[in-house]
């Protein structure tokens, strides 16, 4: 049974940057589809960003690209989101997941789930 678990959060004014980490125990990632996805109060969970299981194919919404970057190291077991000059909106609580199978960029059916991070952007 693969558990994950996210670190990184906290607050953070506009504009700045934080990264969040994803660390796998029992199991390895590395033939994983990775994916990123936040939830704010009152909104349905999103998806924000996914990572195939070879690190060569990267998926972003919109409203994050440019801005968020998502990596990760099969050595470590670890999966990475770098966000760079956030907004207020990006305000939520962020989870990541681990799915097997093909790769669907933006699916929300995955395995594995994260019990989440807060993240927390002021204006």
């Amino acid at each position: 049974q693969v558990q994950l678990v996210e670190s990184g959060g906290g607050l953070v004014q506009a504009g700045g940057s934080l990264r969040l980490s994803c660390v796998a125990s029992g199991g390895t990632l590395s033939r994983e589809h990775m994916g990123w996805f936040r939830q704010a109060p009152g909104k349905e969970r999103e998806i924000v960003a996914s990572i195939m299981w070879t690190g060569t194919t990267t998926y972003y919404r919109p409203s994050v690209k440019g801005r968020f970057t998502i990596s990760r190291d099969n050595a470590k077991n670890t999966v990475y989101l770098q966000m760079n000059s956030l907004k207020p909106d990006d305000t939520a609580v962020y989870y990541c997941a681990a799915r097997s199978g093909y790769w669907v960029a933006t699916t929300y059916d995955y395995d594995y789930w994260g019990q989440g991070t807060q993240v927390t952007v002021s204006s």
